[in-house]
């Protein structure tokens, strides 16, 4: 800005005097510029680094980087901790009945007194009780229900017994373990046991006497009808002497030492 007026001054300056000279012909004494000029001097020598300045302000943030290339997989980490205990399985079968243990050791002597008599009326109380307990469970087998056929009453005894177990709690009731001599007893077994949401029965049919003759459990020959499973009878691990029904009505050996549900037979007229 100061030399745009130090120009100004002096072309201003110089038509004034050039006016003058020409109007009046003398010469008009030179008036220096009111406008002082400033000549800048030489460089000087750089200065001492001043002290360093406070931080600025943080700038801003930059746009995100790429993607890296992926990492190296890392080690496999230790076992953790177990999980919750799962929910109970279902019920197996009831195992064999294992040895007898060994003999305990004496009782003390009891008191001496005259009770053949009393002990001998407990003896027959105890199996009165027994046989009416045994009378209860079987009426109350029947209440829960039985299937009729024209000619046969069944009973399903939802008691976990051995074939020949189960054979002499039918007899002793008067009847056998169901026999199906035909397709009709057949299908209203089968469907007795579906019924009761059961998988399978033992009923009346073994070969017991002579291997692979099989016969039903009142020693009647089978000559008109059978329901084998396809693949049975085969005396797997030569120990399936006895016959279960399943719940599709068809027939298959097991080994006569499981203990199962089952059905009984009675004769209609009998009844």
């Amino acid at each position: 800005m100061g030399g745009e007026k130090l120009v100004a001054c002096m072309l201003v300056t110089v038509l004034s005097l050039t006016l003058m000279r020409s109007v009046y012909g003398q010469h008009m004494p030179e008036e220096p510029c009111s406008v002082q000029i400033l000549v800048p001097g030489l460089k000087g020598e750089p200065g001492e680094k001043g002290e360093k300045g406070a931080p600025g302000r943080p700038g801003k943030v930059g746009p995100p980087g790429e993607q890296g290339p992926p990492g190296v997989k890392g080690q496999k980490g230790s076992t953790g901790s177990y999980g919750k205990m799962g929910p109970a399985g279902l019920k197996g079968i009831k195992g064999d009945m294992g040895d007898p243990g060994p003999k305990g050791p004496n009782g003390e002597p009891g008191v001496p007194c005259e009770c053949a008599p009393l002990r001998k009326m407990i003896g027959e109380m105890d199996i009165q009780v027994a046989q009416l307990t045994n009378e209860l469970k079987f009426i109350k087998n029947a209440v829960a229900g039985i299937k009729e056929t024209d000619s046969k009453v069944y009973l399903l005894v939802k008691e976990e017994k051995r074939y020949r177990d189960a054979e002499v709690f039918c007899q002793g009731r008067g009847g056998h373990l169901a026999m199906p001599k035909d397709t009709a007893a057949n299908r209203a077994i089968a469907g007795y046991v579906t019924a009761a949401g059961l998988s399978r029965v033992y009923i009346g049919i073994n070969d017991l006497e002579r291997e692979g003759h099989f016969v039903y459990v009142e020693r009647s020959p089978m000559t008109t009808f059978s329901k084998w499973r396809e693949g049975e009878p085969n005396n797997a691990y030569d120990d399936e002497d006895c016959v279960e029904m399943v719940s599709s009505g068809e027939w298959i050996d097991v080994a006569c030492h499981l203990t199962m549900y089952f059905v009984c037979e009675f004769d209609k007229d009998a009844v």
